[in-house]
């Protein structure tokens, strides 16, 4: 059947493939969350209700798209690393953002009471989405290291900022002055001398972020232990006869580490995240 006389307007449409060979990263941005966090009273530094909320809605992109090998996530953001040979809506740039990005924010409002029993959602959040194309694996090494070291940056900074209010009786101004021009040494001195915290003994979650790789895993494992925390993907195929056919990718289970992802440790125990 032929189109209608309108249908002419398709070609107003711009192809937006993403070039072949590439490593693919998707990043997401929490829109206006210093706003969305003060309304819904998030706890100041760190809400670990609102860091394994954005864990759950990180998960279940990991688990819709299996092209997604790594991500990591702070804050109001979350990186996501897709393998290099990836053809996930023919890569097509528009599609992939604006899927990845609606499906992760309707987990989060969807899993909101989860995490926040108490607390009504007064508003809709919103987030912004991105991809970035890398041509190798020390790309891709270097832009994990540039998040979890800005992770790190700005807990620091955070959890100083918060003591001078909190337990320094400043305000938020006189906070901001007291730390304008400091470096590392100068914060973790304030924290331990003013207020008997050791920067390095609070949690890892908060100074490291979250890390969720796949973990390989047996068939019959149970997967309904710790649903939060782990997700089993099926490494199992169901032939005509009925009879089942092992993949040639075992069945794998998400995992969400808070571990250093600079150094060479973490790439030499999950080689595969950087294979084609």
């Amino acid at each position: 059947m032929s189109g209608s006389k309108y249908e002419y307007v398709k070609r107003y449409e711009l192809p937006d493939p993403l070039m072949l060979g590439t490593y693919m990263v998707f990043r997401l941005d929490g829109h206006s969350f210093h706003r969305f966090s003060d309304v819904h009273k998030f706890t100041k530094p760190n809400d670990p209700r609102a860091l394994e909320l954005m864990d759950c809605a990180a998960q279940a992109l990991m688990k819709e798209y299996g092209d997604i090998v790594l991500a990591f996530g702070e804050s109001d953001e979350y990186s996501f690393l897709l393998r290099k040979s990836t053809s996930l809506h023919n890569r097509r740039q528009a599609k992939i953002v604006s899927t990845l990005t609606s499906l992760f924010t309707s987990n989060y409002v969807f899993h909101w009471s989860k995490f926040f029993p108490d607390v009504a959602l007064e508003y809709p959040p919103s987030f912004d989405g991105r991809i970035v194309l890398y041509p190798s694996a020390k790309e891709i090494r270097d832009y994990f290291a540039w998040r979890q070291t800005d992770t790190h940056i700005n807990n620091l900074y955070n959890t100083t900022f918060w003591a001078l209010v909190q337990q320094g009786g400043q305000t938020t101004t006189e906070a901001h002055a007291t730390l304008r021009g400091t470096v590392s040494k100068d914060k973790n001195e304030i924290l331990f001398s003013r207020f008997g915290i050791n920067y390095s003994t609070i949690p890892p979650r908060y100074r490291k972020g979250s890390v969720i790789v796949r973990e390989k895993t047996e068939p019959d494992t149970d997967v309904h232990t710790n649903e939060q925390q782990s997700t089993q993907e099926s490494g199992l195929t169901q032939t005509r006869s009925g009879d089942q056919k092992e993949l040639k990718n075992p069945p794998t289970k998400l995992e969400i580490l808070h571990c250093d992802i600079i150094k060479d440790d973490f790439w030499n125990e999950y080689p595969k995240i950087l294979e084609e």
